[in-house]
């Protein structure tokens, strides 16, 4: 798995995605921070905070695009598959490099908290919380948009379709408001993204939502390695 999570790592950073996603994500929480905080002169980055969803959501496609998608369409899949490396090493390398990327682009809230510690007391406990909010969202965020780029070799589709799921995810809640039978309203509502990302915002530590998220990462990362399985004997 470590070769896995070095070779990831490297292609990131050779293809340029890793830049492309860094600079945009850093470009846009920068203007969001500006907008909800600095501009309006307050400590408080709840602004910030709510906005990063929706960008995580358009922008860890982009990250996950290639995983495999990339692997497919060159014809390095078949290496991979007969490599002496498990297909839960493969697949859990390539999570956790991707994982290692987003944590570089998350943690650049502590610089902005940082920054306004020098204009007024900063609430550590919410700024640690919602950082831990976005990284849990996008443990599960990466391995939905990873089973996505498992499926096509076309790293356009991936990210489209990726975009498209996490949209869903993300207005779920929304969706539940027009469904009329109580039943599947509050299924939808139970799986609402958006609902347990906010506990977090609110600085509610809320296990049953961790458990969740991880919950997802697990279902979807293997889900992935099954897609490999049936690819290895087909």
């Amino acid at each position: 798995m470590g070769a896995i999570f070095r070779r990831e790592l490297g292609s990131f950073f050779t293809s340029s995605i890793a830049y492309v996603f860094l600079a945009v994500f850093y470009a846009f929480s920068g203007y969001f921070f500006y907008a909800s905080s600095l501009y309006s002169a307050t400590t408080d980055m709840s602004g910030l905070f709510s906005s990063l969803f929706l960008i995580i959501v358009i922008l860890i496609p982009v990250l996950t695009m290639k995983s495999f998608s990339e692997e497919k369409k060159q014809k390095t899949e078949q290496g991979l598959l007969t490599a002496p490396v498990s297909l839960g090493g493969i697949v859990l390398g390539k999570y956790f490099a991707t994982l290692l990327m987003y944590i570089m682009g998350i943690s650049i809230v502590f610089v902005y908290a940082l920054i306004l510690s020098y204009f007024g007391d900063v609430s550590w406990n919410i700024v640690l919380s919602n950082y831990l909010a976005l990284f849990f969202v996008g443990c599960a965020f990466i391995a939905v948009t990873m089973f996505v780029s498992s499926l096509t070799e076309n790293q356009v589709v991936a990210a489209v379709f990726g975009i498209l799921l996490l949209m869903v995810l993300y207005l779920l809640d929304f969706i539940a408001g027009y469904v009329k039978i109580d039943f599947i309203a509050n299924i939808l509502n139970s799986l609402s993204f958006y609902e347990k990302y906010y506990e977090f915002t609110c600085g509610i530590f809320n296990l049953s939502s961790v458990l969740f998220f991880v919950s997802t990462a697990v279902i979807f990362n293997f889900l992935t390695v099954r897609v490999f399985e049936k690819r290895r004997w087909s």
